[in-house]
């Protein structure tokens, strides 16, 4: 059950920031100055026997409301769910947000530990502490499938210019495949299409900036499907 009680709260902080603390050594993602220990980078604040280290933020989600996102069940309380949503704190899922009524007390019934949701953001404050929902069209339990993760800084490049890269895959593939822009891809479907469908994402992660990419992914798929133009819904 929820253990928000217990759970240490993740401070963020920025390059330059005092770090604070009785009898702390500097540790990595840190430096010292007059001899005072400061951030070297943005990060999560991180004391391990005494050591401060910081976590960096790099490649991490950064959330922003109205985002779509795919998340997984961490933790359950008698109202909520915290959700990871491969962003710097999980984010709650309150009984209020989901399309089912929940009573108090009930949500094991509904949803538990591992399960995998479509969410959107909801809300997001100066801490980066996030909340989201489950009430839009199309939100829900996810079932099946298979998720791949991919920096979330490629999801642009993944989806293409008006959709058009995702488009081309889920036409060659036969795949349903939604995007999370937390970096979180699912994908459905035949296991070998799923997996067809797959090295064509991580083919547009590696080389997302190479000139060509849509022709390259474009003869892979063709070539492993045997397909000279994609499906059309």
């Amino acid at each position: 059950m929820n253990s928000e009680g217990s759970r240490q709260p993740r401070e963020i902080v920025m390059p330059g920031d005092l770090l604070e603390g009785e009898k702390l050594k500097p540790g990595a993602g840190t430096y010292v100055s007059d001899g005072k220990i400061f951030a070297a980078l943005l990060g999560i604040k991180s004391v391990k026997s005494n050591y401060v280290n910081i976590i960096p933020l790099s490649g991490r989600y950064i959330p922003a409301v109205g985002d779509s996102v795919i998340g997984k069940v961490e933790d359950i309380g008698p109202s909520n769910w915290l959700i990871d949503i491969n962003s710097p704190y999980p984010a709650p899922l309150h009984v209020n947000e989901v399309p089912w009524r929940v009573e108090f007390g009930d949500t094991a019934r509904y949803m538990n530990v591992g399960d995998v949701i479509l969410a959107k953001v909801l809300m997001v404050d100066e801490t980066m502490r996030v909340q989201v929902t489950m009430k839009d069209q199309g939100l829900r339990k996810l079932q099946g499938g298979q998720i791949i993760e991919v920096s979330p800084s490629k999801v642009p490049r993944v989806i293409g210019k008006s959709g058009s890269m995702i488009q081309m895959i889920k036409g060659y593939t036969n795949c349903r495949i939604f995007v999370g822009q937390n970096g979180r891809i699912w994908l459905d479907g035949e296991v070998d299409n799923i997996m067809h469908g797959i090295k064509a994402i991580q083919m547009i992660e590696q080389d997302a900036h190479s000139h060509g990419l849509t022709e390259k992914v474009k003869a892979y798929l063709e070539q492993v499907s045997g397909q000279t133009a994609p499906r059309t819904e």
